[in-house]
């Protein structure tokens, strides 16, 4: 045997030891061999590495080690849209989804329920079955890469082995922190601070709940302290283009096959009744579950289902969470005090004597509006009862009127903007109060800035809150365009510690933005109900911001998933001049005001103007995007469901049987690939 071919046996068997000593303590909780025997295989197989590279192994164990320092964490934009779900904490929501299930394919399905855990979604990508890409759900359209985490966490396969794996696919998952990992670090922190309190430092706070930490974890930048916080994976979806799979529980099966780690808690239920049944045995036993849970995933199984179902903007319709009842407190109510938005939303907040609940200390909860004050009745000093909704976001439920104090003051909703004095008004129809001056409220504008420069706008990330209030205070600017107006002398001249390195971050920083693509831009004008991906729809229909703004409310509401609501917000936002106006000094500054070549589908024929199609199955000509490219080019309309409305079904195969049996009863008109080329070369 050559040197060469001894180094890379040695590097194949140290591998394989430290694979299944690892193995044995992170799944088995079994340690064969002492940390410091351990640690010796590892640092002699980065020896190994560093000299002779082009033997290392795509999934060499060091890479669980981590040590990689990551200052900025590159924005990613996903395959597949990352969407949240829908949540029901009662029977009869339950009872309200399934209807709309059966009334939309029948009663011919099954569902496949699956355990909520509390952790961080993650999104793993693999390429010829090495791990490539794992990325943070972000906004749902583009998330946060952080692959050299995630290599660190010993159930995420750096390589899957198996047969017929696919050239690309996608495993969705949830990253988490065990309540035993999470209890062992801070019981670390806790020895550590008896140290500190000795030698009279300040102690370090012990960590909130495992979900905070998982997250917090996942985002650090040093991936050696990641790989010793003993993050864990479980993976719940399978995704890619033509995947061989009839279901979400075949699909589960494979990735147990190729070795991902899947709860074996997951069930199928073939009814509604089996789906409560479920729900009310992992109410208790969820308690003594290793890993934070706070709820049921409901799914429907079949694929073919799930696309004739379709998805709303923010959620798919096949899918819901069942989320249990949240954990609750009483505490005393100390003060109420008021938030004012960017909209001009007035907020009441509930001020709180200080109360552990759910992991966290609450001292503030949110009151809503003038409606939910009175509803509750609310008095200073009064006991109040708060849980946290969903288990994240503390609110009152309830006061306890038998310990309210004697001769408490009542809580009256204020008439004027706690900011500007400016009096409140109440639209038509709305709960909220809202204070009229858009154009000098502080909060308002502050606010409209920070959202316009947030990441998921214009993504300037040298401007701060504390920047923001000084340029406003001093007068440089009074809406998000005026920052394309600032100078550097402006800047060191008129603003607090600003020197030249500064100023000029801050003006690099403004400029790089005139890059954003126009969705992004559209977001970040802050048009009441238009969130980041309502704004992509938008920003893809219409092609540029003068269209949309001409555009009336029949030409929005056809556009896929945009409701009256939304519509009528854009046409408001656009009937106020001074919104024309800031559009238009946008406009001047070189911001990105409508879609780049190729971003959205030119129409070049009205061969299919007035048609809708409905596109489902598999095709040998087309993958289904250019098809509804196509479709779009001549003229015609997507839609995601078949209805009375719907002209055209194209027909490709594997098509759902359901959506084919729909069709046919409404009289949709189900053509085949080879009949709709017929169709536009004509």
């Amino acid at each position: 045997m050559t040197d060469k071919e001894a180094i890379k046996e040695e590097i194949l068997s140290l591998s394989k030891k430290i694979d299944h000593y690892n193995t044995q303590y992170y799944q088995n909780d079994t340690s064969e061999i002492s940390d410091y025997d351990f640690d010796m295989l590892i640092q002699r197989l980065v020896e190994l590495e560093e000299k002779h590279p082009e033997y290392r192994l795509a999934d060499s164990p060091t890479l669980r080690v981590g040590g990689a320092i990551t200052k900025n964490f590159p924005t990613v934009r996903h395959k597949y849209r990352m969407l949240s779900l829908g949540n029901t904490y009662s029977a009869e929501d339950l009872d309200d989804f399934h209807n709309r299930i059966v009334k939309s394919i029948g009663d011919s399905f099954e569902y496949i329920c699956e355990l909520k855990f509390d952790g961080v979604a993650i999104s793993l990508w693999y390429e010829n079955g090495i791990l490539t890409k794992a990325v943070t759900r972000g906004d749902g359209v583009q998330g946060d890469d952080v692959t050299p985490n995630a290599r660190t966490i010993q159930t995420i396969p750096l390589v899957v082995k198996g047969e017929n794996i696919p050239e690309f696919f996608e495993v969705r998952g949830e990253v988490f922190m065990t309540k035993g990992a999470f209890q062992k670090i801070n019981e670390g922190i806790a020895e550590e601070n008896k140290e500190r309190e000795v030698a009279g430092k300040k102690p370090l706070k012990l960590l909130a709940n495992p979900r905070n930490a998982a997250s917090g974890t996942l985002k650090m930048q040093d991936s050696s302290v990641v790989a010793k916080r003993k993050l864990a994976c479980f993976c719940y979806s399978l995704m890619g283009d033509s995947l061989p799979y009839e279901g979400h529980g075949d699909a589960l099966k494979q990735l147990e096959k190729w070795g991902f780690n899947v709860s074996d808690s997951y069930r199928r239920c073939k009814t509604l009744d089996e789906v409560k049944a479920f729900i009310a045995e992992w109410e208790e036993k969820r308690l003594d579950f290793p890993v934070e849970t706070d709820g049921i995933v409901i799914k429907v199984d079949s694929f073919h289902q799930q696309e004739e179902l379709g998805f709303t903007a923010k959620s798919p319709r096949w899918a819901i969470a069942y989320k249990y009842k949240a954990e609750s407190a009483s505490t005393t109510l100390n003060e109420v005090t008021y938030q004012v938005g960017r909209t001009g939303a007035v907020t009441p907040v509930a001020n709180l004597q200080p109360v552990f609940l759910a992991g966290t200390t609450v001292k503030r909860a949110s009151l809503h509006n003038a409606n939910e004050v009175d509803r509750l009745d609310l008095h200073l000093g009064d006991m109040v009862y708060i849980e946290k909704g969903g288990e994240i976001i503390p609110k009152i439920t309830g006061v306890n009127k038998t310990k309210r104090p004697l001769n408490a003051e009542k809580v009256l909703f204020i008439h004027e903007c706690p900011a500007c004095g400016t009096p409140l008004e109440q639209k038509e129809g709305e709960a909220a109060h809202y204070c009229p001056n858009i154009l000098s409220c502080p909060p308002q504008v502050r606010g409209r800035v920070e959202h316009f420069i947030q990441r998921k706008a214009m993504d300037v990330d040298s401007i701060g809150p504390e920047t923001i209030d000084q340029l406003f205070s001093t007068g440089l600017i009074a809406e998000p365009a005026d920052l394309y107006s600032l100078n550097k002398e402006q800047l060191i001249s008129t603003l607090e510690r600003f020197k030249e390195k500064s100023a000029e971050k801050l003006l690099e920083g403004v400029e790089k933005s005139k890059t954003i693509a126009f969705p992004r831009v559209l977001f970040g004008l802050g048009i009441r109900y238009v969130g980041a991906t309502v704004a992509e729809k938008l920003a893809m229909a219409f092609g540029s911001i003068d269209k949309l703004a001409a555009a009336s409310f029949e030409e929005l509401i056809a556009v896929d998933e945009i409701g009256d609501r939304i519509a009528e917000s854009v046409i408001e936002y656009f009937g106020e001049e001074r919104n024309l106006t800031h559009v238009e000094k946008l406009k001047q500054a070189g911001v990105q005001l409508e879609m780049q070549a190729g971003a959205v589908v030119e129409v070049t024929s009205d061969a299919l103007a007035g048609k809708s199609f409905v596109v489902s199955g598999v095709f040998a000509e087309f993958s289904r995007d250019e098809l509804k490219d196509t479709i779009k080019q001549f003229g015609g309309k997507v839609v995601s469901g078949v209805s009375s409305k719907v002209d055209f079904l194209v027909a490709g195969d594997k098509m759902g049987p359901a959506k084919l049996e729909k069709a046919e009863k409404l009289g949709v008109q189900i053509i085949s690939e080879e009949e709709f080329k017929k169709m536009v070369s004509e």
